[in-house]
């Protein structure tokens, strides 16, 4: 993979189409990624069928549900016999999430979709969003692709290899401080637990950092914290397609993942704390004495 042309005759760099040559899982990840953000960027604006799942912000469109369906197509096309968890082929909410994932673990290869991660600010136009694809094997995550259309930025990790954006090598942050990092967080749309327990993790860490932002994509933050962009990310109530790929990024790019109490990270985990490692036993303090892990201590 050259995603970079060093050579334009302009004087500019320019990014190369993303087709990857092999059907190595990381190649179709790649491919599959590419070709499904594609066709979400030229869908901006056209949504018709507009749904809701678990509650009125909980939205749902023939976009997420088509693009899934290329994904599984383009994945089972080459791996016929791997496992597909998407986002829009499992009922809603937490216990039919839960209940998916454990099925799907019977399988040695499993591939976790989320195929547009940020559908509100799909909908409404604002640019934040992307799709993540994750390849499970024998239970531990060896693959993860995130590509941002709106921006064109493909996020690449292999187990043991790295993580890459646009064939560059990705870095956490070298951030030391808490009181002057900037961290990223999301407000799920269950109303009734996790957004009170992430509100009261906001008014906790907010007073002891520089700033905090709210993107509305779990998977593109993880990206960020991989790239060093933000030092930190924490949320409660996600699902594994939220952040399967961005944990494998955050992971190879030098971060560290836990749940909430600072406990290692695992597929089914639904309160994430991700950071450069610097500052992720702060934020864990931080939520644990706010009483925001989304856990019964």
């Amino acid at each position: 993979m050259n995603p970079i042309n060093p050579t334009n005759p302009n004087g500019r760099t320019e990014r190369e189409p993303y087709v990857v040559s092999g059907k190595g899982h990381t190649a179709v990840a790649i491919n599959a990624a590419a070709k499904a953000g594609e066709w979400i960027k030229s869908r901006q604006g056209q949504v018709k069928d507009l749904g809701t799942k678990t509650s009125a912000q909980d939205l749902v469109t023939e976009v997420d549900k088509g693009v899934e369906q290329m994904i599984r197509r383009l994945v089972l096309t080459h791996y016929p016999d791997h496992t597909f968890l998407g986002e829009e082929s499992v009922e809603p909410g937490a216990a039919a999430a839960a209940a998916a994932l454990e099925e799907a673990r019977e399988n040695e290869y499993m591939w976790i979709v989320d195929p547009v991660d940020g559908t509100t600010n799909f909908v409404h136009g604002f640019p934040f969003y992307c799709v993540s694809i994750a390849l499970v094997v024998r239970g531990e995550i060896t693959v993860g692709v995130i590509y941002d259309p709106t921006r064109d930025e493909m996020f690449v990790a292999e187990k043991g290899k790295g993580a890459y954006m646009h064939g560059i090598p990705t870095a956490v942050s070298g951030e030391t401080n808490l009181s002057d990092s900037l961290i990223a967080m999301g407000f799920p749309p269950d109303r009734e637990f996790a957004q009170p327990v992430n509100m009261a993790g906001l008014q906790s860490i907010l007073p002891q950092v520089r700033g905090v932002r709210a993107g509305g994509s779990a998977a593109l933050h993880l990206a960020y914290v991989a790239a060093g962009r933000v030092d930190g990310y924490w949320e409660v109530g996600l699902n594994p397609w939220d952040c399967a790929a961005g944990v494998l990024l955050v992971l190879e790019s030098g971060g560290k993942v836990s749940d909430t109490l600072g406990r290692p990270y695992d597929i089914g985990t639904r309160h994430i704390v991700a950071s450069n490692g610097k500052i992720h036993e702060g934020l864990v303090s931080s939520l644990t004495s706010a009483d925001a892990t989304g856990y019964k201590l």
